[in-house]
């Protein structure tokens, strides 16, 4: 089929003579900004009833979408049905800004619409996705070697909210894997250097500091109003608080771990899904002795590590703030830097857990540095 092909600047003048131009993208695309004078009707909408939206089949209409195929697409069955003055506009959008031709940006907050583009064309994600990570609340227990490229990209990301935890100062030792930090901040609290890192790239979020160490006392005010929990710590005793705090109060638990060249992640989903999903102490229903489990400073650990495990954790938090995908619950996952590969392991509830079984009241929290066997480092 011979379908007339226009430039985006012929497009424009014969806009300007009475032409319709049409922007068949999906109206997550458009959200980025679309031809100005352009109608915004989706292409399967307008194949499915194309005389509800163009009555006058001897009108010239023009289509337009990101580059130019799906307009193409679009005029050829505009064509079928009747219509006699059809035309696509090549380069689509794309060419259209590049020849700086006139353009509607969507009203209220253009740093949101820009900041966002990639994420707003994609339909898993789109306006309302993005919506829902600028309301969403994430906790993350630890701003070192985990937290620092979780909290990069869920910064990137947009979420709305992320509340750090740590107690800790940033120390040149930590350097060589904890991106957040530089060298000028030695001594710095790390939530602070963390504010700092994460503000200048995304001003939009909204950073709360806890330079606390987390307690039985004090960790409940830090997730109550999280809608995922994220692990970075660095030691077991507040592995199982987190655990049974997210049991108790029902929130999703982003697990990952580093040790040397490997390491684990998986999400504990067991307080809202009691019975079905597993939490931590299912994994470890009890802590390993000291001298099997030594922390990154006493076992040495490969600065790219965290980064990938980092990264799969903030993955799996965007994942579940948005709905989308398959999380890693009832899933662990291991990965190997030196051999470059990945495995799974098929994790279940354990009936008999003694803090997240279907049937089990809340115990309480209890002595977790004694239940380690180990003073927290």
């Amino acid at each position: 089929m011979n379908i007339e092909r226009i430039t985006p600047a012929e497009a424009l003048g014969r806009l300007r003579e009475g032409a319709v131009l049409v922007d068949v993208r999906e109206s997550h695309e458009r959200a980025t900004g679309f031809a100005q004078g352009a109608r915004g009707i989706a292409r399967a909408e307008l194949e499915a009833d194309p005389q509800s939206a163009l009555p006058d089949r001897d009108a010239q209409v023009l289509l337009i979408c990101q580059g130019g195929g799906r307009s193409l697409k679009a005029a050829e069955a505009l064509v079928e049905a009747g219509y006699r003055h059809v035309a696509s506009v090549e380069g689509g959008t794309t060419r259209w800004i590049a020849e700086g031709l006139p353009l509607t940006l969507p009203e209220g907050d253009v740093d949101f619409y820009d900041r966002y583009s990639r994420h707003l064309r994609l339909p898993e994600v789109g306006e309302a996705g993005q919506r829902k990570l600028q309301a969403a609340r994430i906790a993350m227990v630890g701003a070192g070697g985990l937290g620092s490229p979780a909290g990069f990209y869920l910064a990137a990301a947009g979420v709305g909210t992320l509340v750090l935890a740590d107690d800790d100062v940033v120390d040149r030792s930590n350097l060589q894997r904890q991106i957040l930090h530089t060298d000028a901040r030695i001594g710095t609290p790390k939530v602070e250097s963390a504010r700092i890192a994460l503000s200048a790239l995304n001003p939009q979020v909204n950073i709360e500091t806890f330079p606390e160490r987390i307690t039985a006392a004090n960790v409940e005010r830090l997730i109550a109003d999280a809608d995922v929990v994220i692990d970075g710590a660095d030691n077991f005793p507040v592995r199982y608080l987190l655990n049974d705090a997210c049991v108790k109060l029902r929130k999703p638990l982003v697990y990952g771990a580093v040790h040397r060249f490997e390491g684990q992640v998986s999400v504990f989903d067991a307080g809202r899904k009691r019975g079905d999903a597993p939490c931590y102490r299912c994994l470890f229903p009890e802590p390993p002795p000291p001298e099997a489990a030594p922390n990154c400073a006493e076992a040495g650990v490969l600065g790219v590590l965290p980064g990938v495990i980092g990264l799969l954790q903030a993955t799996e938090a965007i994942k579940l703030i948005l709905g989308q995908g398959d999380p890693l619950t009832g899933r662990l996952l291991h990965f190997d830097a030196l051999g470059m590969r990945f495995r799974e392991t098929r994790l279940r509830a354990d009936p008999h857990c003694p803090v997240c079984a279907a049937d089990q009241d809340f115990p309480g929290y209890i002595d977790y540095v004694q239940f380690c066997g180990a003073h927290s480092p």
